[in-house]
């Protein structure tokens, strides 16, 4: 049995997918499922699903509907980076996490967890050790919480436990994010429904559009949520490409497959300013260095992929 939270979310339902097609049908999603997310799980195969609420309390009281759990894939959060109800985020992406984490530690289950890059925030320096860590907003502290509580138990466990710092990630699924779905998705959305992709002007030092993030696509964070289900390594790590590609880069990209596509620059947003990440790029040595060898799709090929399937 695996578990999968934040199954019909944007990373959780690409995760199912990926085990079904290695013929992994014995799942339990456990996600709040509405009309904005129901056709991320509609063609997946599992075994039962659950909402948050119902899950916590089955784990609270021990069900033995859990007895024969292999692994559980926590992807499962608030990931709205401008939420800023305290009680709310604390609960969703904390509380939650550490009832599951310590259900993982009781049992000895696989618990491989989605942890962000937005820990480093103005960091230029990814290297996973919290010289680093410099959280500009609640999404991106209550991660580093989660982060901190799991390194606190780690001279005790007894069971796999893998935190995965994801960059930004960006593919299928993610329409239903809305405001929070990726900037290539966005972009992509704009070429096919207008003449214009739209980039922020100048800021935090960079000229316009030489924003820069490290773009990667869902397909390789599934492949590498996979390799530790396999592999049983221990640890936080980065999960990004470790090529950071400016907005113009993307955006270009874009335009090159319609010539009627121009850039415009736009005012960057006051409400973003203080916490916004204007750069972020994967150090990768430790997932290197642990045996994870598979080359990450480049941009150009993760957009190529992503326009045909928009």
């Amino acid at each position: 049995m695996i578990i999968v939270t934040g199954a019909a979310g944007f990373i959780g339902s690409n995760l199912v997918k990926a085990l079904n097609a290695k013929g992994i049908y014995n799942i339990i999603l456990v996600d709040d499922i509405n009309n904005s997310n129901k056709k991320n799980i509609k063609n997946l195969i599992y075994k039962k699903k659950f909402s948050i609420n119902n899950f916590m309390k089955i784990i609270l009281l021990n069900d033995k509907i859990l007895s024969n759990v292999k692994c559980i894939f926590h992807q499962g959060a608030c990931s709205n980076t401008m939420e800023n109800r305290v009680n709310f985020i604390f609960k969703n992406n904390f509380v939650y996490s550490k009832i599951l984490f310590d259900f993982s530690m009781k049992k000895k289950i696989k618990f491989i967890y989605a942890s962000s890059a937005s820990v480093y925030g103005l960091s230029k320096n990814s290297t996973e050790n919290n010289n680093n860590e410099d959280p500009l907003n609640l999404y991106a502290i209550s991660k580093l919480m989660f982060d901190n509580y799991v390194l606190l138990k780690s001279n005790n466990l007894k069971n796999q436990v893998v935190g995965l710092r994801y960059f930004n990630v960006y593919g299928p699924n993610e329409k239903h994010k809305k405001n929070m779905s990726s900037v290539i998705y966005h972009f992509c959305k704009q070429s096919k429904h207008s003449n214009y992709i739209k980039i922020f002007d100048k800021s935090h030092g960079y000229k316009a559009g030489e924003q820069k993030r490290d773009f990667i696509h869902v397909d390789d964070v599934i492949s590498v949520n996979l390799w530790f289900m396999n592999n049983n390594k221990s640890g936080l790590f980065n999960v990004g490409t470790g090529v950071a590609s400016s907005f113009n880069k993307v955006a270009n990209l874009i335009c090159s497959k319609n010539s009627k596509l121009k850039i415009r620059y736009i005012k960057f947003p006051n409400n973003l300013r203080n916490a916004y990440q204007p750069y972020t790029k994967a150090n990768l040595k430790n997932l290197r260095n642990i045996g994870y060898k598979k080359d990450f799709i480049s941009i150009k090929e993760g957009i190529n992929r992503y326009l045909n399937e928009i």
